[in-house]
């Protein structure tokens, strides 16, 4: 339901990633599936996820979060190929999504009390600060896009650190506990980073739609 625009980061693997779920988007076809379906699925997948992640298993959160982010791109991609694409599914999917990691990163607070960090990047913040302080950054770049959008901007996707990157360092936090806060400056660098460039590019677009 989202658009893409201006691709970068591992989002630029989107259109790739759903040529790879054609099998489902045709099946959603045949048999009149909502795309609501796979939102659904997608935040089941990310609350499977947080289990996974909290109790230390990487491989499953691996291909749990993959199953995130099939839902992610197919609640779109049937709603485009059914042509039924509506404001109310917008709303699900973006909700879905905030929900999903925050589903993510709460697996990811557990982990970070379970097995206390050995890499710290300041002695004065446990683990469980910097995954909280990165959940937090991560809305960020979504705050931004939503933001532009209600002011009558595109809604912005894409990286340099969007969802498939945060959900590609949470695995390898979950594969490396000693690293989280390690992992945890860097989604909040790269949140905060992608926040920056799509601010910019929202008061790109609002400033030439003024001047036209």
């Amino acid at each position: 339901m989202q658009g893409a625009q201006g691709s970068k980061g591992l989002y630029a693997l989107k259109p790739w990633y759903t040529r790879r779920l054609d099998g489902a988007i045709r099946l959603a076809q045949r048999r009149g599936l909502s795309p609501d379906v796979f939102t659904v699925l997608g935040v089941l997948s990310a609350l499977l996820a947080g289990g996974a992640i909290a109790a230390g298993w990487w491989p499953a959160a691996l291909l749990l979060l993959a199953g995130r982010l099939a839902g992610a791109n197919l609640d779109g991609a049937v709603a485009r190929a059914r042509g039924v694409s509506r404001p109310w599914g917008f709303v699900l999917n973006e909700a879905g999504d905030r929900v999903s990691d925050l589903l993510m990163f709460a697996g990811l607070a557990v982990l970070a009390v379970r097995e206390p960090a050995t890499v710290l990047v300041s002695g004065s913040l446990t683990s469980v600060v910097w995954v909280l302080v990165a959940t937090t950054a991560a809305t960020l770049p979504t705050l931004v896009s939503l933001s532009g959008a209600g002011a009558g901007s595109t809604r912005l996707n894409g990286g340099p650190f969007g969802k498939t990157e945060r959900c590609a360092v949470v695995v390898l936090a979950t594969a490396v506990p000693a690293w989280i806060p390690v992992v945890a400056l860097l989604v909040v660098a790269g949140s905060v980073a992608t926040a920056v460039a799509r601010l910019r590019r929202v008061h790109a677009e609002l400033s030439a739609a003024r001047s036209r």
